[in-house]
Formats: C-alpha cells, structure tokens, sequence
C-alpha cells in the first residue's frame, strides 16, 4: 500500500512528465506555425514545468517530519512554492502582452492554423483535463497546497488552450472566406485572452499563498473549535483559539475553562476529550489544549 507521501510524489512526478512532452511539441509546432497564441502556450507550458518541478520538490520535503530547528514541520514548504508558481505565471503574463499588443499595433501577423496547430492544442487539452483532475483528487485526498496550486493552475490551462484554439479558427476563416479579414488578428486577440485568465488566477492563487504563509487564521475555523470544547460535558467555556496552517497540517492551541476543584488527573482527561473531539471534525490537526480554572464563588449566606 502506497504511502500518502509516495501519492502525492508520484502525482507531481506525473505532471512534471505531461509539462515536458507539452512544452516540447508547443515550441515546435508553434515555432513551424509563427503562431504567437501557440508560442504563448508553449513559454505558459515551460513555466508549468518549472512549477511542476518545484511541486515535486515540495511535496518531497514538507512530508519531511517535525525536527529542532522547525518545530511545526516543513510544511510551508509547499506554501512557498505555490507562491513561486503564482509569480512565474505572472511573469509569463507580462510577455505575453507585450507581444501580443506588439503584433496588434504593427498588423504584422503571419500565422500557419494548420492540422498540426489544431493538434497541439487538442493533444494539450487532453493531457491537462488528465493531469488536473489526478492532481486535484491528490490535494484533496492529502490536504496538499501544493498540489491544488497545480490542479487549479492546470485547469485554467484548459480554457487557455481553448481560446488559443478559437484564435486559430479566425485565422483559417480570415484565410478562407473573402471578407473576413478582420480575423487575421484573432491569434493575437486570443494570446492577450490567455494573459488575462492567467493573471486572474495567478492573483488569486498568491494572495491565498501570501495569508498562509503569514497564519492567517482560515475564515470560521476558531469558531467552530470554540464551539466544539464548549460540547463537550463539563468544559464550561472556550478562548484564546489560535488557527494557523502548515501545508496539510492544521495546528490549533485553546483554553478552556473548567472547574477549579478539579483534581489534575481530571482536568487533564477533561482537556484530552476536547482534543479527541476537535480531532474528529478537523483531520490531521496537531492541537494543544490549556485548561484554566474556574473558582466557584462561596455560598451567600
């Protein structure tokens, strides 16, 4: 039986396979065509592969246990990568523009929307529906940043490539039917809608990087650990919940407020079940519960 840390290697080891034969046949067909939509595909195509490349090496190490020197894991390793791979999108994007607004501007666009072309974009649909949907069921199975920073990436790549495929559509009907000639300039059209659906989810997915890495605490969590110790028989209240995540990991310190006349050993079960009961509704959670006491007030007389 497979390990989780083996699932999640071998997912990101098969997506850095699939952005390797993708980048190769994009720069050469894309190349061979003169089409910029191809060639945008083929520079987003070779950053997936850097990304991919730095998945691996995330998932790798934060699987890595608790050790002196990081007391909570590797964990963020895997934050920090999906914030690497939000910058090379970016990156990507400010290329893609200037090109694209270039060939716009001077109308030079000479682009050959050949079965090959069409080809290229198909083949790189089918591998990414593949790639996203096995790296999504990894992240999710797995609580892997990581990973779902790769499955959302791959999944916008879809519509990218589809968008490209509608540009080389208007360039054959621009070639095909007099009148049309307006579509010649649908490649470059499409290469700048490529931009922007990587920018929109290149922001998003930086800035959730960006309060995971500053523990930020995840939206209704602390309330719903508040409610859950405040369940459980003779815990009297619940405060000071502090949520921070950790890649997969979710690390929660509580205090809770029992009675004062109650001996160390009961206390200490008492804290226990609150622990056993948070455990079962957040998995995989490392939580530290500190019980206070409560003094009863003395009898009126």
């Amino acid at each position: 039986m497979k390990t989780p840390e083996h699932e999640k290697k071998g997912a990101a080891l098969n997506s850095v396979l699939a952005a390797v034969f993708l980048t190769g046949i994009k720069i050469v067909v894309g190349i061979l065509s003169g089409s910029l939509g191809i060639l945008a595909e083929a520079a987003h195509s070779g950053l997936d592969l850097v990304a991919a490349i730095v998945t691996y090496f995330a998932v790798s190490v934060s699987s890595k246990p608790a050790d002196a020197e990081h007391p909570y894991g590797h964990g963020k390793i895997e934050n920090l990568s999906a914030l690497f791979e939000a910058i090379l999108l970016l990156a990507t994007c400010a290329w893609i523009i200037r090109e694209a607004v270039h060939r716009l501007a001077t109308g030079k666009v000479d682009v050959d929307a050949s079965i090959w072309a069409f080809g290229v974009m198909v083949i790189s649909i089918a591998v990414d529906i593949s790639r996203s949907r096995m790296l999504l069921r990894m992240a999710i199975k797995h609580k892997s940043q990581a990973l779902e920073a790769d499955a959302l990436h791959f999944s916008t790549d879809i519509w990218s490539s589809v968008v490209v495929l509608i540009g080389l559509g208007g360039i054959k009907l621009a070639d095909s039917i007099p009148g049309l000639g307006f579509l010649s300039k649908a490649d470059s059209i499409a290469a700048l809608a490529v931009a922007l659906i990587v920018i929109w989810v290149s922001g998003r997915l930086g800035f959730r990087t960006i309060n995971e890495l500053i523990d930020s605490a995840p939206e209704d969590l602390a309330g719903k650990v508040k409610q859950i110790a405040e369940s459980v028989e003779n815990v009297k209240g619940c405060h000071a919940v502090r949520v921070r995540c950790s890649g997969p990991k979710t690390f929660i310190d509580a205090h809770v407020e029992l009675e004062g006349s109650l001996s160390l050993s009961a206390a200490h079960h008492l804290t226990d079940l609150v622990e056993e009961a948070i455990r079962k509704e957040i998995a995989d959670a490392d939580i530290t519960v500190h019980a206070e006491p409560i003094e009863q007030p003395p009898p009126s007389k």
